[in-house]
């Protein structure tokens, strides 16, 4: 035992135990198609073993090798004239990020690459050519990396639609966002940007949001986490909750809820929340933060498409979409998204759009939004529902009268944000956000 707990203190003093987690989770991502997130809870055991800085150091070497993945494999085209087996392909690209793209000690890069070939059945025959190839890199790599200044292109099926949708200079502007690293956006609990911004030395957006450098390091360990000051979301993520404008005692759905932070802002503005979500593990998370925060919200796990309750004052439908909006922050997506994805999305967006049209009072307001940066995830929706429903409408105003926001990003169907937007203070993720009303009035008559 006393051997076994001697070596894992020498393996994350050497960060060997982080590179492996980070290795485990490439191969996730590349192999077994599963997105990051989802491989980390599956090794959740793994990653527990580790202190919370080289669990965070992990994630960090996982999403840069992903991010990267185009210019490691350029690099390595150099100096490898027979492409590897995948296994040890995945350990040349990580040690390349790390030597290329972080400048880090080659000693500890090669030792570490070497070690991980060595312990690996799939990888052992190789460990001398991962020896010969890094050390290569450490020499001649950063030069060579230096001249790989393209982003990542977006795949083919993405980019073509982008480009009809925005133009080309648009979709550069976007692949150049996707190739750095998302800041740490907060949302303050008590709603006052300035004052967190001033506590954490961050940026007080104009959105309302609290803006932090990419640190690297574990979020709870940054002051007011324990004591639920506030929670991390994108910018662009906070503002469909901000569009509803609740008001104090109104029952308010908060539909396909997990991981939770629209829910927070609707109960922090004092909303009477019921928070649904299809998944009792997403919710988990949802739960945790209403109890480190002080918030309350009623937590349902069902599917959506058969909940029925009482008609709500206002409904907020984030719904499950391409996520193509949040590649700055999942770098593991272009690896796992296809065009095939995309009609079984659609056809649920279109239904649960149906099912909370028919959970909301008449008056009552209901928010749409997606993740995505696809028009048939978007305005095209809109535009459907609208044709389906004689009793719906847009009700622009909500957004028009946000704060912090661009003329520019609003249309006739929503708001559109883009991860270019903002580009000098480190982008925001790709939204779509529509304001609906249903028509007539409620027994109160608001």
């Amino acid at each position: 035992m006393g051997a076994d707990n001697s070596a894992k203190t020498s393996e994350a003093g050497t960060g060997l135990a982080a590179r492996r987690l980070a290795l485990d989770l490439i191969w996730d991502v590349l192999a077994q198609g599963k997105m990051l997130s989802d491989g980390l809870e599956a090794r959740a055991g793994q990653a527990a073993a580790l202190p919370p800085g080289d669990r965070a150091r992990a994630q960090r070497l996982a999403s840069d090798a992903l991010r990267q993945m185009h210019r490691a494999d350029s690099c390595l085209k150099s100096f490898v004239k027979t492409p590897p087996k995948p296994a040890t392909r995945d350990i040349l690209r990580l040690g390349t990020v790390e030597l290329c793209h972080h400048g880090a000690d080659a000693h500890g890069v090669v030792h570490s690459a070497v070690s991980l070939a060595k312990a690996d059945p799939r990888t052992r025959r190789q460990a001398g050519l991962v020896n010969a190839v890094l050390r290569r890199i450490a020499e001649d790599g950063p030069a060579r990396w230096a001249q790989l200044t393209a982003p990542a292109r977006l795949p083919d099926w993405l980019r073509g639609r982008l480009q009809s949708a925005h133009g080309a200079r648009a979709v550069a502007d976007i692949e150049a966002a996707h190739d750095q690293p998302a800041p740490l956006d907060l949302t303050p609990r008590d709603g006052d940007a300035p004052a967190l911004a001033a506590r954490l030395g961050g940026e007080a957006l104009p959105s309302g949001s609290v803006r932090l450098a990419h640190g690297g390091g574990a979020v709870s360990g940054l002051p007011g986490f324990e004591t639920g000051e506030w929670w991390v979301q994108d910018a662009a993520a906070a503002l469909p909750a901000r569009a509803l404008a609740t008001k104090p005692g109104e029952r308010v759905l908060d539909l396909c809820a997990a991981p939770g932070g629209k829910t927070l802002q609707l109960a922090a503005a004092g909303a009477k929340v019921t928070a649904l979500d299809i998944s009792e593990r997403r919710l988990e998370r949802l739960r945790e933060n209403l109890a480190r925060t002080g918030l309350s919200a009623e937590v349902v796990t069902e599917d959506a498409l058969a909940y029925e309750a009482p008609a709500f004052d206002a409904i907020l439908l984030d719904a499950p979409c391409s996520a193509t909006g949040t590649i700055r922050r999942h770098p593991d997506l272009p690896f796992l998204r296809r065009k095939s994805d995309l009609p079984e999305l659609i056809a649920l967006q279109s239904a649960l759009i149906d099912k909370a049209f028919g959970l909301l009072r008449p008056g009552g307001r209901l928010i749409y939004c997606t993740c995505s940066l696809l028009a048939a995830e978007g305005e095209d929706q809109i535009t459907a529902a609208l044709e389906r429903h004689s009793d719906l409408r847009l009700a622009p105003k909500a957004l028009a009268q946000l704060t912090g926001i661009d003329p520019s990003w609003l249309s006739d169907q929503g708001l559109r944000s883009r991860p270019d937007y903002w580009a000098d203070q480190g982008g925001m993720d790709g939204f779509f956000v529509a304001s609906l009303q249903r028509a007539g009035q409620s027994a109160s008559g608001d």
